[in-house]
């Protein structure tokens, strides 16, 4: 199957699994915004998204997404490291960029693998804060947790408390964003939009969006490390 045997296949596969996860990223984000104006709003949402029998199939979907690009980022990175050496990451472009952005670019390309296994690390500290609290103790029944594997916001509350879990999540953010900032052009490249007039509109719209796509991430987990965040208010009140 090309697809998988060659290698213009694979960056199709890496391409859409790619865009995939920031579609999730972007959901995710927004449920987050929900927990800094309503603790009970923000339950719901994660009582909905319990231990339903669609949660777990949408989280095995997601979780086969994100495997599946790993492994092809991991095949791809070997096989431009021969074919490249140095220039593994190169993309053929004549766009013209300059200052602070084009290092970020630079070095983003340069450093995709490094910047993968940053956001692997991330995503594991992730998934124990969180769904190993939630999805996983409601699933197996796990007694003696701080709070309800329901009460999404007080596990956010929670993880948050910690200044240390805090910074390192928003360096987590700070690696997803120069992964996503070269990846969606990358992608979007692969998939057909190239030259020289979409590609610039690409890396353009790759970069706003991802900003403030981590904004939003990062405000969440600020707002939470400083108390600040109006549910807290709302709750106190209560």
């Amino acid at each position: 199957m090309w697809l998988i045997n060659s290698s213009v296949g694979r960056k199709v596969v890496m391409s859409v699994t790619g865009i995939a996860l920031i579609l999730f990223l972007t959901f995710h984000c927004c449920m987050n915004i929900v927990a800094l104006f309503s603790a009970n709003g923000y339950n719901m949402i994660c009582e909905f998204l319990g231990a339903n029998w669609y949660a777990v199939v949408a989280t095995l979907g997601l979780a086969a997404l994100a495997v599946t690009h790993i492994v092809f980022a991991f095949i791809l990175t070997v096989q431009n490291r021969k074919a490249r050496g140095e220039n593994r990451y190169a993309t053929p472009t004549t766009v013209n960029t300059s200052g602070l952005m084009d290092v970020a670019e630079r070095w983003a390309s340069g450093n995709m693998l490094v910047l993968g296994i940053a956001i692997l690390l991330g995503l594991l500290m992730h998934l124990k804060d969180f769904w190993y609290n939630m999805m996983f103790a409601e699933l197996f029944h796990l007694e003696g947790l701080a709070h309800s594997p329901a009460d999404g916001f007080g596990w956010i509350v929670e993880t948050f408390s910690s200044p240390l879990i805090a910074a390192l999540y928003l360096a987590w953010f700070c690696a997803i964003w120069f992964h996503i900032a070269h990846g969606f052009w990358s992608a979007m490249h692969t998939l057909g939009a190239s030259g020289k007039i979409w590609q610039k509109r690409m890396q353009c719209i790759g970069l706003v969006y991802v900003t403030l796509l981590m904004l939003g991430f990062a405000v969440v987990v600020l707002a939470f490390a400083f108390g600040c965040a109006p549910a807290l208010c709302c709750t106190a009140a209560c």
